[in-house]
């Protein structure tokens, strides 16, 4: 079965075909991906309107070249993928709009896939793919989240933020440094030449004794400490971007080593954005490595939004019969809050 991709969710268009036959893994035959990031540059921040309009102009031009890629038409195509949510409900609706309008011409049917479950899933597309069960740290946007996974369709959650996600206390952070949008990345980057011992910074509920997590508090004592330095913030700026992703990955690390030891697990797959963070990778590599745990991760270029991953979950739910939701009727929502946890099956 091929089935055809679309991701529209926020500020990234991305179109994937997919190879969903038989019961191996979904193999990518071609993907093609746009980042709106210079765009939204300039206003500091996703503008939603705008993402919307990119997103109409992409998404075909995009479906072609992903096309090519694979050396397929379109007739070949199966199944057509959309992201149904969470996301920017304008731009969730061009996708979902652009690829039931594909399906009708084709007469096929399509799917509906949950962005998180896309990124979840997004690390069996790697090299080195991982088999259920795990644990997974999806550290996406506006969500972390600790879950684990016994398969498709079911997820237990296990813990999630109470307020600021991480990649949101990176983002903020970086604006109150005064780096550049998207802040992550370039906190990130400034934080190679920083000292991440050079400021105390909070590390909240690391010792709650749950699996929460909870990253306000983190850029309070940012925001305060970028105060109390004044004038002087230019010269110790690569210093507080040091120890303010020092918190964030001590965070996440710790409470990812109690969920494994609490499940007895010794698989953990980490998705999402911030799962390209190179701190990160390298303090969960060591932690598991030392206790003889495996971690995965999808390949770099995958982390991000990508129609990959939506087309990988739309495939590995048809082929563990969960694609009940596959409609040839054309008729279409979507959900911008969509909790991942109405995705999981009875126990």
């Amino acid at each position: 079965m091929l089935i055809l991709g679309i991701e529209s969710s926020c500020d990234e268009t991305g179109v994937a075909l997919v190879d969903a036959s038989g019961s191996a893994v979904p193999r990518l035959l071609g993907h093609a991906l746009h980042s709106q990031i210079e765009m939204h540059q300039a206003y500091g921040g996703v503008v939603p309107e705008l993402a919307s309009r990119d997103h109409i102009r992409r998404v075909l031009p995009l479906t072609e070249a992903t096309l090519q890629q694979s050396g397929l038409d379109l007739a070949a195509v199966d199944l057509v993928a959309y992201t149904r949510g969470p996301g920017l409900a304008g731009a969730l609706l061009v996708g979902a709009g652009v690829a039931c309008a594909i399906a009708a011409a084709l007469d096929k049917p399509t799917l509906g896939v949950h962005h998180l479950e896309g990124h979840l899933l997004s690390p069996f597309l790697s090299a080195d793919p991982p088999e259920f069960p795990f644990i997974a740290l999806l550290v996406s946007g506006g969500h972390t989240q600790l879950m684990r996974v016994d398969g498709v369709g079911r997820y237990e959650l296990l813990g999630e933020t109470i307020d600021d996600a991480a990649g949101e206390a990176f983002d903020k952070s970086a604006k109150l440094l005064g780096l550049g949008y998207p802040g992550g990345p370039a906190l990130s980057r400034l934080a190679r030449q920083g000292d991440p011992e050079a400021f105390k910074l909070p590390r909240p509920l690391l010792h709650s004794g749950d699996l929460d997590f909870s990253f306000a508090g983190l850029k309070t004592a940012v925001l305060t400490q970028a105060r109390k330095l004044g004038t002087e913030l230019p010269a110790r700026q690569a210093d507080l971007a040091a120890s303010t992703q020092a918190a964030i990955v001590e965070v996440l690390v710790k409470k990812s080593v109690a969920a494994l030891k609490q499940s007895g697990l010794k698989r953990l797959v980490v998705a999402g954005g911030v799962g390209a963070n190179a701190s990160l990778r390298e303090q969960l590599d060591a932690a598991c490595a030392k206790r003889g745990w495996r971690v995965h991760y999808p390949e770099l270029h995958l982390c991000t939004d990508n129609g990959a991953m939506i087309a990988l979950a739309a495939g590995m739910r048809v082929q563990a019969g969960l694609a009940d939701r596959a409609a040839a009727d054309y008729a279409f929502d979507v959900r911008p809050r969509w909790p991942l946890a109405e995705l999981s099956l009875p126990a």
